[in-house]
């Protein structure tokens, strides 16, 4: 009786392991399927352009280079100041806070992580991007560092949960073994713990940047939408996210602009996927470790 309830319990679990590829399998289909008739007309040499005008009374273009290097900006800065704060807030959490500290902040970084992205993009909106505005002296606050400011404290909670996790899996014999020998409490978190728990750290880090890439109403409410390809963290972009969730809803179907759309989608499924499946590797590892 129970081999028979341990088979049945294998095979449900290997049911569902398998659901969630084929799903995953399905939507790359889905998206080939409704892209590929843009490489025939116009051509894919058309998504390699600097522009994206999909509505033009002239010529539309399909250039998504400045959607591309719109997400890349947002990303990067948003990981420049994740990262230090994500770190830090789970080395302090796991190895410095008191009980009563923990016990505090654990669950209120877990409500900040259920925050729903629309009020963190109110928020944007309203408080930040005004007073970026006035600081920096510019002429619009809805700027690329607007976005990852707001962007990096949607994946700041993320970052600390795992990164706790993985310090506090440490085994207490490296910090015994660094304290016996001298070291002071700082030295042994920085140099023996935390160093010990890179794997995990960096797994959480790129979670977060997975995090980061896939967002979508932050972006499109506080970046400033402007198609264009700059580094300036100064000046408004336009991601992927924000383009695919600003123009399906109106776009004609099985249009040249339609099947572009589907482009986007599948560059940024890929980038979302890889990232996630390093991911998992490096978390495997750790775990393994």
């Amino acid at each position: 009786m129970t081999n028979w309830r341990e088979k049945f319990i294998e095979l449900l679990l290997i049911g569902a392991a398998s659901a969630s590829i084929l799903i995953v399998l399905l939507i790359f289909l889905f998206l080939a399927k409704e892209a590929f008739p843009f490489v025939l007309d116009p051509g894919i040499k058309e998504l390699l352009g600097s522009q994206w005008i999909p509505v033009s009374f002239k010529k539309e273009v399909f250039g998504i280079l400045p959607l591309i290097t719109g997400s890349l900006l947002v990303t990067a800065l948003a990981t420049i100041i994740m990262i230090p704060f994500g770190v830090l807030g789970a080395v302090y959490i796991a190895e410095i806070a008191i009980g009563r500290e923990r016990a505090f902040l654990k669950p209120f970084i877990e409500i900040m992580a259920g925050i729903p992205s629309v009020v963190i993009g109110f928020f944007g909106l309203i408080i930040l991007s005004p007073v970026l505005k006035k600081i920096f002296q510019l002429n619009t606050g809805l700027t690329a560092l607007s976005g990852a400011i707001l962007l990096a404290l949607m994946a700041i909670p993320t970052v600390i949960s795992i990164s706790e996790d993985a310090i506090r899996s440490v085994p207490k014999s490296y910090k015994e073994a660094s304290l016996a020998l001298g070291a002071s409490r700082l030295q042994t978190i920085f140099k023996v713990v935390v160093p010990a728990a890179l794997p995990g750290i960096i797994a959480a880090v790129m979670l977060g940047i997975g995090r980061v890439v896939g967002e979508t109403m932050v972006v499109l409410m506080v970046t400033g939408n402007a198609a264009k390809i700059t580094f300036n963290p100064f000046e408004s972009v336009r991601t992927m996210t924000a383009t695919i969730a600003a123009e399906m809803g109106e776009v004609a179907f099985g249009s040249d602009h339609y099947q572009a759309l589907f482009w986007v989608g599948i560059v940024l499924l890929s980038v979302t996927f890889g990232l996630n499946f390093i991911a998992q590797k490096v978390l495997t590892r750790y775990r393994m470790g």
